[in-house]
């Protein structure tokens, strides 16, 4: 998806923002130091940009919020949301999509069974493998990059 993206979208570069621990729902499975350690595994292009905002004490984990921080830090910046096709159709459920929509270029990348009509869809072909069945023991081979499956296997993550 961040390949299509730079490319489709003729982006400058892409900020990967792992999620802390929201209080609107689940906090994710591995800890974020292990988040983090498998991001920079996964990372093979100097425009990817990890930033931990939102693993900082008291973080909202709302995108508006984290868009608020990001205009605060590059005012004149702009912006593009990066979501697949099933957050899409729940997008006007998340905490004000309005003002999301209004800081960031929302680009929604398709995936099987979600529609994405209206949307500024970015050209691929949609992606069958969702992070939850990764999550939920699915096979990693060919999924995620093999330093990626070697951290999961040596840690003992999501089994």
């Amino acid at each position: 998806m961040a390949r299509a993206a730079l490319r489709e979208l003729k982006l400058d570069q892409i900020l990967w923002i792992p999620t802390g621990a929201p209080g609107y729902r689940q906090a994710p499975v591995a800890p974020a130091d292990d988040r983090l350690a498998m991001l920079g595994l996964a990372l093979d292009d100097p425009r990817y940009v990890i930033d931990t905002r939102e693993l900082e004490p008291g973080a909202s984990g709302y995108t508006v919020d984290t868009l608020r921080s990001l205009r605060m830090q590059y005012p004149g910046a702009e912006f593009t949301l990066l979501i697949g096709a099933d957050q899409y159709e729940k997008f006007r459920e998340w905490r004000e999509p309005d003002e999301v929509a209004r800081l960031a270029r929302l680009a929604v990348f398709p995936r099987p069974g979600f529609s994405a009509s209206g949307a500024n869809v970015v050209a691929m072909r949609p992606m069958r493998v969702a992070g939850t069945d990764l999550r939920q023991g699915g096979k990693l081979a060919g999924q995620v990059p093999p330093a990626v499956a070697h951290y999961i296997e040596h840690k003992g993550l999501y089994r």
